[in-house]
C-alpha cells in the first residue's frame, strides 16, 4: 500500500499551505497528491502549480467534474498535465450531485452511470490520439448537418496511457468502476465496509476478464494524531456531518445513503434533519464517533500502523489522506508521524 495527500480545494491563501505539505509528501515518499473542485477552485490550475514546484510526486484530480466540461476538453487538460508535469498526472472524474451539476454548470443529472460511460470512452480515445467520433445517447460527435468534422488531439500526453479513475458511492458506480477505469477514489472508507464496495468493484472487473491486480484502490482517510482519541475525532465531525447532512439534498444525498448502508440508519437521518434545520453543530455532535473512528486514522504511532494494516487487508492500494490538524507545521508533523506508522506496519509498498 502507497500513501497519498488530499489537499483539496483553495478558499484564500491556502495554496501556500498545500504546497508545503505537498513538498513533506514528497519527500517522505508518498506516491501522489488529488487536488478537488466543487463551486470554487479548480483543480486543474491548482494541479499544474504544484507541478511546477515538485519532481517525483504525482498530481491527480479528485475530481474534475464530468457536467463542468466536455470530453473533449477534459482530454486536452490531461494530456497537457501530463506533458507538463513529466508523466505524473492521474485523471480523477465524477458526476458531482445533482444541485452541483444542475445549479452551477447547468447540465441536467439524468442517466449519471451511461453518460460517464460514454464520457470516459471518449477521453480515452481521444488521449490515444484517434479520429474521434462517436454517437451515443448522451455525447455526438461530431454534430450532424453542420460545418464540424471528426478532429485528432493535436497535442501528445508523454504517456501512451493516462490513468484515468472514477469516484463511486453506489454499488451501480463501483460497478462501473471496476469496468472502465483504472482506479476507484473512494470516501467515508471503513475498512470493515470496504469488502461490500469492492465485490461491486470486482464485478465490473470480472466482467472484462479482469481482477484487482493493477487496479488502484484509494480510501479517502481523514488523519489526526493524538492518544486523546474523542479529542483527535472532533475536528473530523464537520467533515463527517457536512457529508451525511448536506452534501446534497433529504431525496438524494449519495453520501447519507452510503452510511446507512453501512450500519447507521438512525444516526444519518438524525445528522440529515438537524443539519437541513442548519443546526450544524448539532449534526456535528450526532456523528457517532464510532463512526469517525471507522472511516479515519487516528491515535499514536502505534494505532496508525493497525489501522492501514486494516486497509491493506481489506484491499486498499492507496491511502489518500487529509490531516485535519489546525495548522500546517502540525500537519506535516501528522504526516510524519504517518510514514513512520506505515514502515512499522510492514504493509508499505
Amino acid at each position: 500500500m502507497r500513501l497519498g495527500l488530499n489537499i483539496g480545494f483553495v478558499f484564500g491563501d491556502e495554496h501556500l499551505d498545500h504546497l508545503k505539505l505537498v513538498k513533506e509528501a514528497e519527500a517522505l515518499g508518498f506516491s501522489v497528491t488529488w487536488a478537488a473542485e466543487a463551486y470554487g477552485s479548480d483543480a486543474a490550475t491548482l494541479l499544474t502549480w504544484i507541478a511546477a514546484q515538485t519532481t517525483t510526486i504525482d498530481v491527480g484530480a479528485a475530481v474534475f467534474q464530468i457536467p463542468a466540461r466536455t470530453p473533449a476538453m477534459t482530454a486536452m487538460t490531461a494530456a497537457t498535465l501530463d506533458r507538463l508535469s513529466g508523466g505524473r498526472f492521474r485523471l480523477g472524474l465524477g458526476v458531482s450531485g445533482p444541485q452541483v451539476s444542475e445549479g452551477w454548470h447547468g447540465v441536467r443529472f439524468d442517466k449519471p452511470l451511461a453518460r460517464t460511460r460514454e464520457y470516459v470512452a471518449i477521453v480515452n480515445a481521444a488521449l490515444r490520439r484517434e479520429t474521434v467520433e462517436f454517437h451515443g445517447e448522451h455525447f455526438e460527435l461530431p454534430l450532424p448537418g453542420g460545418p464540424g468534422k471528426a478532429l485528432k488531439l493535436s497535442s501528445r500526453p508523454l504517456r501512451d496511457h493516462v490513468p484515468v479513475y472514477l469516484a463511486a458511492v453506489g454499488p451501480k458506480n463501483l460497478e462501473l468502476a471496476g469496468e472502465i477505469a483504472d482506479g476507484w477514489l473512494g470516501i467515508l472508507n471503513d475498512p470493515a465496509y470496504l469488502g461490500e464496495q469492492l465485490k461491486h468493484i470486482e464485478a465490473g472487473r470480472q466482467s472484462r476478464q479482469l481482477g484487482l491486480d493493477g487496479f488502484d484502490v484509494v480510501a479517502s482517510v481523514p488523519l489526526m494524531t493524538g492518544d486523546d482519541l474523542d479529542a483527535a475525532a472532533d475536528p473530523i465531525r464537520g467533515y463527517a456531518a457536512l457529508y451525511i447532512g448536506g452534501m446534497g439534498s433529504r431525496e438524494k444525498n449519495f453520501y447519507n445513503a452510503l452510511a446507512v448502508r453501512m450500519g447507521y440508519a438512525d444516526e444519518a437521518k438524525q445528522i440529515q434533519d438537524l443539519y437541513l434545520a442548519k443546526q450544524h453543530r448539532d449534526a456535528m455532535a450526532a456523528v457517532p464517533h464510532g463512526f469517525i473512528d471507522g472511516i479515519s486514522l487516528l491515535g499514536g504511532k502505534e494505532r496508525l500502523a493497525e489501522k492501514l494494516t486494516a486497509y491493506a487487508e481489506a484491499g486498499v492500494t492507496t491511502a489518500a489522506v487529509t490531516p485535519f490538524a489546525s495548522t500546517v507545521d502540525q500537519r506535516i508533523a501528522d504526516l510524519r508521524v504517518l510514514a513512520e506508522a506505515l514502515e512499522l506496519s510492514g504493509v508499505g509498498a
